[in-house]
This record gives structure tokens, C-alpha cells and sequence, in this order.
């Protein structure tokens, strides 16, 4: 696998209720906006990187090619993800969220060595202890199965990864990538 046959999608479409409906993939976290940390370590490991937001659409532009859900409302992460799937043209498609500023390259490295050598069709982070379900590589072939899966009305990524073939990777020596910021307390927790 290489960076042509990968598009990433960072996800930046949330409500952000816990953060007082600020868009968390603009606040600011040592100076920078969260979003900017998960999009320079994929820089130059990825073919090309979408954002999928609901608003502010100029401001993240500078961060990759803006798509918005093909849903009405907020409608959570997998309407971002079919949404990125609709415009994609790489054989993969890795999904990673705004709000987690210790992300590593090793996450991409991980995930596309068990995707060739197990042959799946999702494989899915799992920090030793949970899935990590926004933290995730996609075979692009599944664009049809997920609109299936969201005409059923359902909304959750743990639902649609086991209705497919789905490996989760361990990254339990990497946990602390997983950490995300979700209220202030966060912020103020980790600066």
C-alpha cells in the first residue's frame, strides 16, 4: 500500500454539545487549532485529505478539500464517512477525528500492514482496552454497503464495522494517541 491509494478524511462535523457548541476542530490547543495537529502528521502520507464539516467550511479549507454529510442535521461520524466515500477516489480510506492532537504516523503504519496481511475489509484501532472507532482505515468498496447501512437509520460506527470483516489493530503501547479533547476541562488537562 501507498499514500496513492489513500485518501484520509478528518472528521469535523460534530455538535461539539460538551464544548459549548464551539467547533472543536478550530479551538485553539497550545496556539493551534486541533485540527492542524492530525492534519500535519498525515501530510505527505496520504494521496489527498478531506475534512468533513458542517460549518465554518472557509476555515477549513486550509486543512484539506471540505465535504459536508449527505444527511440533514448532525448526524454523527458514519455520514462523514459515506460522505468522504462518495468523493474519494483512492482504494482506501482512512478516518481519523479533529480532536486528538497526540496522533501518530505509526497509526497509519499499523493499520495498512494489518489490512494486507489480514485481507479485511476495515481495520479499526483498539488502545488495548476499547475500539477506537474514529481512528479507522476503510476499504472505499464498502461506499454502497454504508448508505445501505444509514438508510436503517442507524448512526454508529461500531454497528457498521461488525457488519462487515473488521480487525482491530493494537495500539495498546500507544494510548495516549487516542486522547481527545471534549470539554474544557480536557483542554485545560492537557495544555
Amino acid at each position: 500500500m501507498n499514500k496513492s491509494n489513500l485518501t484520509a478524511v478528518i472528521l469535523s462535523g460534530g455538535q461539539s454539545t460538551r464544548m459549548q457548541g464551539k467547533d472543536k476542530g478550530l479551538i485553539l490547543f497550545n496556539n493551534n487549532p486541533l485540527i492542524s495537529y492530525v492534519f500535519n502528521e498525515i501530510t505527505g502520507k496520504v494521496d489527498s485529505i478531506l475534512v468533513s464539516a458542517n460549518r465554518n467550511i472557509d476555515l477549513y479549507q486550509e486543512f484539506g478539500t471540505v465535504i459536508k454529510d449527505n444527511t440533514s442535521g448532525f448526524q454523527g461520524p458514519l455520514a462523514g464517512v459515506s460522505a468522504a466515500m462518495e468523493v474519494t477516489q483512492t482504494k482506501y480510506l482512512l478516518v481519523l477525528p479533529c480532536d486528538s492532537p497526540f496522533v501518530k504516523g505509526v497509526l497509519i503504519d499499523r493499520l495498512e500492514e494489518a489490512m494486507e496481511s489480514r485481507g479485511c475489509d476495515i481495520c479499526v484501532a483498539n488502545d488495548g482496552e476499547k475500539m477506537q472507532p474514529v481512528f479507522a482505515l476503510v476499504k472505499s468498496s464498502l461506499k454502497d454497503d454504508l448508505l445501505t447501512f444509514l438508510n436503517t437509520g442507524e448512526r454508529k460506527l461500531r454497528a457498521w464495522y461488525e457488519s462487515n470483516e473488521t480487525y482491530q489493530v493494537d495500539f495498546s503501547d500507544y494510548k495516549d494517541m487516542f486522547i481527545n479533547i471534549n470539554s474544557n476541562k480536557d483542554l485545560d488537562r492537557y495544555i
